[in-house]
């Protein structure tokens, strides 16, 4: 996997102060996308450890309120064990910090539907360490400056560990504190 950039005081990418990833790879190439940039799969710099280690130490700090996943597009089947092994790190070693991810994927459609390219033996295990996901492609015709945290008004905000137990999309509120995510298998979601 390959990085586009990574921002250690990111205010525009979730909740509070974030320290975000920018990976590289993206099939999409939404119209109007404000990052084509990182559509490469091999743009940027190569993810290593060292890298692995950079974001854990800029995650430490006591006023760094998480990790935020962007892209590129995180979801891409190259890009989910990478992130595994990262987001097991964070939950691990910094429990308190919220997770989020941005993904042109669908939830119900992309990344939980059996058959999806987007689905590989890893999904379900980076879904479960997830706190927030927004979802749902970039669509220019639909793009509104004035929604918080996405670009367009397809996208949701979910609030994905409830979202996965309950097994309809929750929306993030919030007012309403994230519980702890825990490192679980992902529940089955239903369609209905």
């Amino acid at each position: 996997m390959h990085y586009s950039a990574i921002k250690k005081t990111d205010v525009a990418n979730g909740e509070g102060v974030r320290v975000t990833l920018f990976v590289s790879g993206c099939r999409r190439h939404c119209k109007g996308c404000f990052n084509p940039e990182t559509w490469s799969f091999s743009s940027g710099t190569p993810f290593l450890q060292e890298t692995e280690d950079e974001l854990i130490e800029a995650l430490r700090p006591g006023y760094i309120n998480g990790l935020t996943l962007l892209g590129g597009e995180p979801f891409e089947p190259e890009n989910q064990a990478p992130l595994l092994g990262l987001l097991e790190r964070v939950r691990a070693e910094l429990p308190e910090k919220t997770i989020w991810a941005f993904t042109g994927c669908t939830l119900e459609t992309e990344l939980l539907q059996s058959g999806s390219p987007y689905r590989t033996d890893v999904t379900d295990r980076l879904l479960s360490r997830i706190d927030v996901l927004v979802d749902g492609p970039f669509i220019e015709e639909r793009r509104n400056l004035s929604l918080r945290f996405r670009g367009s008004e397809n996208q949701r905000i979910l609030d994905l560990p409830a979202t996965l137990a309950s097994g309809h999309p929750v929306l993030w509120d919030d007012r309403r504190p994230l519980p702890q995510a825990a490192a679980q298998p992902t529940p089955h979601f239903s369609n209905n």
